[in-house]
């Protein structure tokens, strides 16, 4: 690989399949079915919060964003991935490497934040519920959305700039399945210190403090709802937050274990197994969790498969 000033690669290696070189096309096999579950799932999601009337609220508004985001996010690195694969080469320039990095902590960041303002929604629909129409308007709706995905854009643009500025000297093999943060680190020759304290300071923002309003929320979700007598009434409003629950324990669980903790406890061929977890297995999940469980989106895709049969009908006659 030809070097820039001796510390700049032109491209990088990525590893993250080197030791299953054998089973690379049985891997390329299910990693494509996931991703085409993903896609067409979280695509319904959208569909049907955009065309069904009973849908038209602000949780389902935050859970189509909360699938467009799945979407962007797999769609950043699960193609190269195959790619790879499928045609047994590693190599990605460094100009892609810095986009990949960027577009994937972009649509991460967002959804952390995302996930808080379902967890701030729920807890306005329970403990708040005469007010809940007039406080969670559309306008709102859409502000809290739109810093959900600036914070993202945001939080990407600052890691990604201290990540490529770093030198790399003669380093281009990075072992994982896609450009992040802890691998490209971990390759760099330079002092890394002030990119681990903006790690830390991200992960406060976008990683810790969510979690404690997700936390807060829930506890006086938890609270209001045992004050409930009905068991019918307490069982819908449980209902309503078991799937975002999962999600959020999904989702938090393995992104915290890859970037809330020190450098020096990152095991990378572990990592990418996480890494896989929540770039790939959370994002095929998400609209299964929250259609399983949820009566609205059960009739509302009902609704739209009995038109399309009448219509098939119509046109056949």
């Amino acid at each position: 690989v030809v070097m820039e000033n001796q510390s700049t690669p032109t491209e990088f290696i990525l590893l993250g399949f080197q030791n299953i070189q054998g089973l690379r096309f049985l891997l390329s096999w299910v990693i494509s079915i996931i991703y085409i579950f993903t896609i067409l799932g979280n695509i319904l999601i959208i569909f049907l919060s955009l065309v069904e009337p009973r849908l038209q609220t602000p949780m389902y508004f935050f859970l189509g964003n909360l699938s467009l985001l799945d979407v962007c996010q797999t769609t950043t690195t699960v193609p190269q991935m195959l790619v790879h694969l499928l045609s047994g080469r590693s190599s990605i320039s460094y100009a892609r490497c810095a986009a990949q990095l960027y577009f994937f902590l972009f649509f991460v960041g967002a959804e952390c934040i995302l996930l808080a303002t379902m967890a701030y929604d729920r807890y306005m629909a329970i403990c708040k519920p005469l007010r809940y129409t007039l406080l969670m308007n559309r306008k709102f709706c859409v502000l809290l959305v739109s810093v959900s995905w600036l914070s993202g854009a945001l939080n990407a643009a600052l890691h990604t700039f201290l990540t490529i500025h770093l030198p790399f000297c003669e380093a281009n093999r990075v072992n994982y399945f896609y450009c992040d943060i802890p691998p490209l680190l971990s390759l760099s020759c330079g002092d890394i210190s002030f990119n681990v304290t903006m790690i830390l300071v991200s992960s406060i923002f976008l990683g810790w403090s969510p979690t404690l309003c997700i936390g807060l929320s829930y506890g006086y979700i938890v609270s209001r709802i045992l004050k409930i007598h009905s068991p019918e009434g307490r069982s819908k409003a449980f209902s309503t937050c078991v799937s975002h629950l999962t999600a959020v324990l999904l989702y938090y669980g393995s992104s915290i274990f890859t970037y809330v903790r020190p450098l020096s406890s990152y095991s990378l061929d572990n990592d990418k197994l996480i890494s896989l977890l929540y770039n790939i297995v959370t994002p095929m999940l998400n609209p299964l969790i929250y259609t399983l469980r949820n009566k609205d989106v059960k009739r509302a895709l009902k609704k739209v498969l009995r038109s399309m049969n009448f219509s098939r009908k119509h046109i056949n006659f």
